[in-house]
């Protein structure tokens, strides 16, 4: 972690994104035509029970991994679902899967995305956090969602963007957040001096 805020003075300048999520790439990329994606190797073994910094933890380490081996800019992300302040992770199998559905069904549950940004050496960090009403959900059809597959890479069993997204009744803040990359992170690169749109 030594050269954490002096990398190598031939390191790139471009924007990098630490992640492997093509969904983050995609909406990233909808805003800002060129940057780096260069996924984190970070541990994200985390006992923090706080949704909010737990998210913002494993974004600054993602970030800080990335940055210092490549240094630019980076940005790391984390999201994480949470119902009444419990974190719902990755499903691990199919029916971990179906207990979280059913957890989630006819409640409102958060979705809070912690995000850290270095740039010029310096961490700017911070979370979103995006409320999620489920419609009463019968077991039938969470287990034909289930099936399908999708839950199983997604923070709390679902993907908003995918089939789930019957499932919803209404959100109350950034819907992008609830895909993984709120664009309250692509704003804040204005600050920095990066074109949007």
């Amino acid at each position: 972690m030594s050269n954490l805020f002096n990398p190598d003075p031939g390191a790139t300048t471009m924007l990098v994104l630490a992640s492997a999520s093509p969904r983050r790439r995609e909406i990233l990329g909808r805003f800002i035509k060129e940057f780096q994606v260069i996924p984190s190797e970070a541990d994200e073994r985390c006992s923090l029970s706080d949704p909010g910094e737990y998210a913002v933890e494993l974004a600054r380490r993602k970030a800080r991994d990335v940055y210092g081996r490549v240094g630019g800019t980076v940005i790391g992300a984390d999201t994480v679902v949470s119902i009444n302040g419990h974190i719902l992770g990755k499903p691990k199998n199919g029916e971990h899967a179906f207990r979280m559905l059913k957890l989630l069904s006819g409640r409102i549950h958060r979705v809070t995305t912690g995000y850290c940004i270095i740039h010029e050496g310096k961490e700017h960090c911070g979370k979103v956090v995006t409320e999620v009403k489920f419609r009463e959900l019968d077991d039938d059809i969470i287990r034909e969602y289930v099936k399908t597959g999708e839950p199983m890479d997604k923070a709390g069993a679902y993907g908003i963007q995918g089939k789930a997204g019957l499932f919803v009744e209404w959100i109350r803040g950034d819907y992008y957040n609830v895909v993984g990359f709120p664009l309250e992170i692509v704003w804040k690169l204005r600050e920095f001096g990066f074109r949007v749109l």
